[in-house]
């Protein structure tokens, strides 16, 4: 594999869109398969901090729409399309209790196709959520490609 670059990606969620089974889409596919991303850095932060609310939140990376959305099974390390996992936390009173908090990434990752971002929330299931994914691009073979999309599909989603 040959580094090509570095990438990030930034936006919002909300915790209604996961319930939904509609998690935030982030476009990496180029529609050519002897290229990917490794993500190395994945961050969540609530965009509330004030006074009255608990800015607590989770956040997942996830390499299909169809990831398990309910709290009880919300990070999966045996749900291989799962590959990042964030918590990150903002105390009611405005004090930090550990604002970007930790991340937790596959160091095996590489996606081909699209990303997708899963969010929970302490305060409202409305409350955007931010979201800072770092990756690095490379040059693969399309056969390496063509494979991790092949084993992307065939592993499914724990329920």
């Amino acid at each position: 594999m040959k580094k090509i670059g570095s990438y990030t990606a930034r936006g919002i969620a909300n915790e209604s869109e996961t319930e939904a089974g509609k998690p935030q889409l982030v476009h990496l596919f180029d529609g050519r398969f002897d290229t990917a991303y490794r993500i190395t850095s994945f961050k969540v932060w609530s965009s509330q901090a004030d006074s009255n609310t608990s800015a607590d939140c989770i956040g997942k990376l996830s390499k299909n729409p169809d990831g398990v959305t309910a709290a009880i099974n919300f990070f999966r390390a045996d749900d291989d399309n799962q590959i990042a996992w964030a918590v990150s936390g903002f105390g009611a009173d405005g004090a930090n209790a550990g604002q970007f908090a930790e991340s937790i990434i596959d160091r095996d990752n590489l996606v081909v196709e699209d990303l997708y971002v899963y969010v929970r929330s302490a305060s409202t299931n409305t409350d955007p959520i931010n979201y800072l994914i770092e990756m690095e691009k490379y040059d693969i073979t399309e056969a390496r490609g063509a494979l991790t999309m092949a084993r992307d599909r065939a592993q499914g989603d724990i329920l």
